[in-house]
């Protein structure tokens, strides 16, 4: 009798379009956000006959409760379809869709729908008990600990390792050329769900040049700078422009078997391998780089294999230090931009990172294999490998 084949496939990686808090999903609340991705990815396997097992979400700052269910139900899957969310910060949509491959293999599911979801325009506002101070976030590290937030750490890393200014600017100049003329050519269409008419990422913007980078002052640096008169930090390097935008937006795909995926004749992402790891809370933004590692590791594989590398642009800082650190070769990186262009809806942004991922690697002639990796604030980083089936 043959071994049968658990290989975990992504197949159907859709996403909303990524939108800046504040603007046009501003009155979505997250589940609203995420229930169209979740319907769409599981519209498209229903041909199979499978019911769905499960639905994996991840999310960091919604109003609590299980979003996934709630987007479940919201999405017409019907109430005997179960829902969990995950909370690995900005890894989190990454997380769920690698604990729904993990499901797969061990074949304790054959479909799952997972990802991420973020409104940062509707996170609810949080006073932390007894004191009347608002609650941003939850810490990322226990008392005792660094717990810096992740623009002053971005900054923090950029003078450790020597990331320049020019560096910064040069490649969120780049993020925004790309991004702004793939979304003119329609490279991203194919892979938004309209969310009520919205179907185009609203951050982009093809005349963020260098000269125009070089006009916004840096925004943190150490605590003992003192702050200029126009609320700029002397001496730091990580601005508003070389930075990511607060976002809200959802992504989700169906996580199936490789059998599955041929009888429904379904392009699709074979995942190799992928590993979560932990690095110093001081240095959080360096997190994708072990994470990296280890899941090239398992797959048999170095940096020489990748083709296709996606990697949360939270921070130019942060994506150079990793790229430094790996020894990535530029050109596989966010080729048709990352999240300074796009955005970054922080508990959607590793599924975003699939989602892009298998439109580049299903839209060219070439076998490489694909990195999606993040950082996360307090010191981890999340990485998984995919390929195509052929």
């Amino acid at each position: 009798m043959s071994a049968v084949d658990r290989s975990p496939v992504i197949v159907a990686a859709r996403r909303t379009a990524i939108a800046t808090s504040g603007r046009a999903f501003a009155a979505h609340a997250v589940d609203a956000l995420a229930a169209p991705v979740v319907a769409a990815a599981a519209e498209a396997v229903t041909a199979s006959g499978l019911p769905v097992d499960d639905v994996v979400l991840g999310n960091c700052m919604g109003p609590g409760g299980d979003l996934a269910r709630v987007a479940a139900l919201r999405a017409g899957l019907g109430v005997e379809v179960p829902g969990v969310t995950v909370d690995r910060q900005c890894g989190s949509g990454l997380d769920a869709v690698m604990q729904a491959a993990s499901r797969v293999r061990a074949g304790d599911a054959r479909l799952v729908i997972a990802g991420g979801a973020e409104s940062a325009s509707t996170a609810p506002h949080r006073l932390w008990p007894g004191t009347g101070e608002r609650f941003t976030r939850a810490p990322f590290a226990p008392t005792g600990f660094p717990d810096p937030d992740m623009g002053p750490a971005a900054e923090h890393l950029a003078r450790v390792r020597g990331i320049t200014r020019a560096r910064q600017d040069a490649w969120a100049a780049r993020s925004h050329a790309r991004a702004a003329a793939a979304q003119a050519a329609g490279a991203f269409d194919a892979e938004i769900v309209p969310v009520d008419g919205v179907v185009r990422d609203d951050r982009p913007r093809a005349s963020m040049d260098l000269g125009r980078l070089a006009r916004f002052p840096p925004v943190f640096a150490p605590a003992s700078a003192s702050l200029a008169r126009d609320g700029a930090r002397p001496g730091g390097t990580v601005t508003a422009g070389n930075s990511c935008g607060v976002s809200d937006g959802a992504a989700a795909m169906a996580v199936t078997t490789a059998e599955v995926a041929r009888v429904l004749a379904l392009p699709a992402l074979r995942v190799r391998a992928a590993a979560v790891a932990g690095c110093d809370p001081a240095l959080p933004g360096l997190g994708a780089a072990p994470a990296a590692r280890a899941a090239l590791a398992r797959a048999g594989m170095t940096v020489a294999d990748l083709g296709f590398v996606e990697i949360t642009e939270a921070f130019a800082a942060q994506l150079l230090a990793v790229s430094d650190e790996l020894g990535l070769d530029d050109e596989t990186i966010s080729g048709d931009g990352g999240a300074i262009a796009l955005g970054h809806p922080w508990g959607a942004s590793g599924a975003v990172l699939l989602v892009r991922l298998a439109a580049r690697m299903l839209a060219r002639d070439d076998a490489r294999a694909g990195l999606a990796a993040c950082s996360i604030g307090g010191g981890q980083g999340i990485a998984m490998i995919v390929e195509r089936v052929a």
